[in-house]
């Protein structure tokens, strides 16, 4: 199964989930750490609206365990932070497939940090999938966007073109396939046109490349982003081409959204505490997903009325 019809299958909700106490989310992203390299200005991450730091070991270890038994199949190694960031990464892997016993574990990098060996590392623990995200067209636009030198643009390129070299070299070896994907900003105009160049060149190296629409991160969008003619989506609706309805929001129902200090979160884009439903570090998984705050949450998307919720904010809703 490639990484499009995974993303389709949690953000389709089946009936099974529509319902203000669905069952274990299928999917769980854990924020192993929420530092990052980058100050993307699309990503609200960038405003340092609450405190970056790395999860502790111990404490993910114990999750792990609890989500599998909860019944929780695909993990997530990412949140908003780069994980690649973390040296303990390879690690996080083995366990979550070793002890936790996940069947399929994933991880979206941003591409410069990702060295060959630091992937190399983490496929010989068994991850299953890598997904790049290839946001800028050029070297400009990149310094433009990420708020760093652009010289760190090409070790994008050069890390996925070397990652699909070292996922065949350890197939070859052990018969343990990562797929190699990538994701891009769609854009439009001028920048939809740059853009389509460098798809077209990665398209040769990853299993599957995909666009995701500008996301307006819970509201938290800049007005810079607006000004450059980028015009951000209704929520999450997922990937271009297979977008869902923003009322009810497939992410509170199918996905859950852990940060480094352990908080359940309602929302993809949870940069301010705001969509916070449960304690991890004192409460069960299960139990914080049926969380009262969480319940009432959940019946409030499903009358299609999120007025006085933590969702009211999102241009989903204006």
């Amino acid at each position: 199964m490639g990484i499009t019809e995974r993303i389709d299958r949690v953000t389709k909700m089946d009936p099974n989930y529509r319902k203000a106490l669905p069952p274990a989310p299928r999917s769980v992203k854990i924020e192993l750490t929420a530092r990052c390299n980058l100050a993307c200005t699309f990503c609200a991450r960038s405003m340092s609206l609450r405190q970056h730091a790395d999860m502790d070991r111990a404490f993910f270890e114990r999750l792990t365990v609890d989500m599998r038994q909860a019944g929780v199949e695909e993990l997530g190694l990412f949140y908003l932070g780069e994980s690649f960031l973390l040296p303990w990464l390879a690690d996080a892997v083995r366990f979550a497939k070793e002890e936790a016993g996940f069947p399929y574990v994933f991880l979206t990098t941003n591409g410069t940090v990702s060295t060959p060996e630091r992937v190399e590392a983490a496929i010989r623990a068994g991850l299953d999938s890598l997904k790049f995200s290839m946001n800028y067209a050029d070297a400009g636009q990149f310094q433009s966007v990420a708020q760093v030198k652009p010289k760190l643009y090409a070790a994008i390129e050069r890390n996925l073109r070397s990652a699909a070299e070292v996922r065949d070299r350890v197939y070859a070896e052990t018969g343990h396939r990562c797929g190699i994907y990538a994701s891009y900003i769609e854009y439009d105009g001028e920048q939809g046109d740059r853009m389509r160049e460098t798809v077209a060149r990665i398209a040769e190296v990853a299993d599957e490349v995909y666009a995701l629409p500008l996301y307006n991160q819970a509201s938290l969008v800049t007005e810079r982003e607006k000004a450059q003619g980028w015009a951000p989506t209704a929520g999450n609706r997922g990937r271009s081409g297979a977008l869902r309805d923003a009322l009810p929001c497939w992410s509170i129902f199918t996905e859950g959204h852990v940060t480094w200090d352990g908080q359940l979160s309602a929302c993809c884009f949870d940069h301010d505490g705001r969509f916070h439903m449960g304690d991890l570090t004192a409460t069960p998984f299960l139990e914080a997903w049926h969380s009262e705050r969480f319940k009432e949450l959940r019946e409030a998307h499903l009358r299609q009325d999120v007025s006085g919720t933590p969702c009211e904010a999102c241009v989903a809703y204006q």
